[in-house]
């Protein structure tokens, strides 16, 4: 085996410390990653209300694409964090290589897909005529940047799966001020640079996206940050492509059935009308935004843990797991508090003169900010099955939340009972507390870190793999 790069002992030393010195840095990218649709939402919404719906109705759909291909990049942290754990760093090199090409692959195939479908996609989602066209706009041109958001997903995960989680937080940092400015330069146009509208913020955005790839393989290529990359000579290794398909599949399932629930929350409020759909589009956001903290979590939960069980410690592993469900549980009921207080501010950062839809978004978003620190709870029990390998644990628990719990809910709140379209609202309470509850009695049965778990992973340990050129 050989001798890894320099990189934080993050399967030594106190648990707590590792948690929260992996976990910060992936809760602030995350935030300056969702920053980018909070800046195209800031800059969209002095278009006024139709133009926010247009975004609000495909914002499941870009969702639900860049599930398909972060599924991967879940698999590609993980297989990297387990060998980096066992110090194998051979490997970790060689995962890098595969799953970049794998990934790569993937986006190409959806790009031209989606371009295709978007039209139809939007007509069975309940798009107005209203805003069919804008939405369409925005949209097609998202999924030409495809390749950008995938390649830079996957940088990231085999960063974070390294213990590296700094260099991601300052390219994002960097391209979403370029994303700032570059959003009012191709909405309303300057010089000779025509103003694209709604599309013009996608634009903007696959234009930082570019530039977050570029330098995260100049990154790679150095090889001085625990992770050595290089094309020459490339072949496909399908025995281990096979491997990050099988523990990739289930996650893109996973996140693919929320990017899918979110979209037929989508077309029940868009049933009710432009103003309900606008209003779910905003509160959404908030809602998103407050649960990145558990999201980085459970991603610093997930890579401690397959380096636990890579190093073969798996008490180190459940009591990681341990701390990291307290600690997101607490942190989430911080934040719901928190976004219950400035409800009313937060919306008015988004969306200006239209008093219907803001009224309307402060009480959906207090309805909802209190039971995120559940959210937390469910969020963090999959970080530690993910990082296990128990990547199909994970989906089940998602598919529970959104398809058994919150869809059947929020239809039955909004369309039989005299709450209307303020079930909705009411559905991710439900869902929220219910999933938290089935979460924590799987969790604690114990049987998600069990030998028969962690030695399919292991055996990936002990595999070297020759030196490539």
């Amino acid at each position: 085996m050989t001798t890894p790069a320099a990189r934080p002992h993050l399967t030594q030393g106190p648990i707590l410390k590792s948690l929260l010195a992996l976990a910060w840095p992936i809760v602030f990218g995350n935030l300056l990653q969702t920053g980018y649709q909070l800046v195209d939402a800031f800059w969209v919404g002095q278009l006024g209300a139709r133009a926010v719906a247009a975004v609000a109705i495909s914002f499941p759909i870009n969702f639900l694409v860049i599930a398909l291909g972060s599924g991967f990049s879940v698999a590609g942290s993980v297989l990297v964090a387990q060998n980096f754990g066992a110090r194998n760093m051979t490997m970790v090199n060689h995962i890098a290589r595969q799953a970049l090409v794998l990934e790569t692959g993937l986006a190409l195939l959806l790009t031209v897909g989606a371009h295709v479908a978007s039209p139809y996609i939007l007509h069975l989602l309940g798009a107005g005529p209203d805003i069919f066209e804008q939405a369409n706009q925005f949209q097609r041109v998202l999924f030409w940047g495809l390749t950008f958001s995938f390649g830079f997903l996957m940088f990231q995960a085999l960063m974070r799966g390294v213990g590296e989680v700094k260099i991601p937080l300052y390219i994002n940092l960097v391209t979403l001020a370029l994303n700032f400015a570059l959003d009012p330069l191709f909405i309303y146009g300057w010089g000779p640079v025509p103003g694209m509208g709604v599309a013009g913020s996608a634009a903007a955005t696959i234009i930082t996206q570019a530039i977050s790839l570029a330098v995260g393989v100049a990154v790679l290529v150095r090889g001085k940050s625990g992770i050595k990359l290089s094309l020459k000579g490339y072949r496909p290794d399908w025995p281990l492509l096979g491997r990050t398909f099988r523990l990739g599949a289930p996650s893109s399932i996973d996140l693919s059935a929320r990017a899918l629930g979110l979209s037929m929350l989508t077309t029940l409020a868009a049933g009710f009308g432009t103003t309900v759909l606008a209003t779910y589009g905003i509160g959404s956001r908030i809602i998103a935004l407050g649960i990145i903290p558990a999201l980085g979590i459970s991603l610093a939960c997930s890579t401690l843990v397959a380096q636990n069980i890579g190093a073969r410690n798996l008490p180190r592993a459940v009591q990681t797991a341990n701390y990291a469900i307290g600690v997101s549980f607490a942190g989430l009921l911080v934040v719901g508090a928190a976004i219950w207080v400035a409800a009313r501010p937060l919306v008015g950062f988004f969306l200006r003169g239209d008093a219907v839809v803001a009224g309307q978004a402060v009480e959906f978003i207090r309805i909802a900010a209190l039971s995120l620190c559940f959210t937390g709870v469910q969020q963090t029990v999959s970080g530690a099955f993910r990082g296990a390998g128990n990547t199909l644990s994970a989906m089940v628990l998602t598919i529970t939340g959104i398809w058994v719990m919150q869809f059947p809910v929020a239809w039955y709140l909004s369309h039989h009972t005299a709450l209307g379209f303020r079930g909705i609202w009411w559905s991710f309470v439900v869902a929220n507390v219910g999933i938290a509850v089935v979460a924590g009695l799987w969790y604690w049965r114990g049987h998600w870190h069990s030998q028969e778990l962690a030695d399919p992973l292991q055996k990936q340990v002990d595999k070297e793999v020759p030196a490539e050129s």
